[in-house]
């Protein structure tokens, strides 16, 4: 199985969240689990980004086309389910998951 497209939709969803959640309830009580949920998104966001222009030239047109738009449909999706108190673990779940398969696809 190809894990390109759902690496990067688990790391746009990651960063989206990151950035929708900028009221105090909706992120974590600790500045340590705040600090480390922000670096997580920021690191994600980075990686898609990578992983887009790694796509571009080393996949066939299509597939970054594909994980693009698939991206930009899953954040749609969370943004009309709008904000949940369980976005920031949710977030850090899907960026874990994100990067572990952005990493396989890469190396592997």
């Amino acid at each position: 199985m190809d894990t390109y497209v759902p690496a990067l939709m688990l790391l746009s969803g990651a960063s989206f969240l990151n950035s929708r959640s900028n009221v105090p309830e909706l992120r974590p009580a600790s500045e340590a689990a705040d600090t480390a949920w922000k670096l997580l998104a920021q690191f994600s966001f980075l990686f898609w980004l990578g992983l887009l222009i790694w796509g571009a030239v080393m996949r066939p047109w299509f597939e970054p086309v594909l994980g693009f738009a698939t991206s930009l449909l899953f954040n749609l999706v969370l943004a009309v389910r709008g904000p949940r108190p369980t976005w920031p673990g949710l977030s850090m779940i899907m960026a874990v998951a994100g990067i572990a398969l952005g990493a396989y696809r890469l190396l592997g």
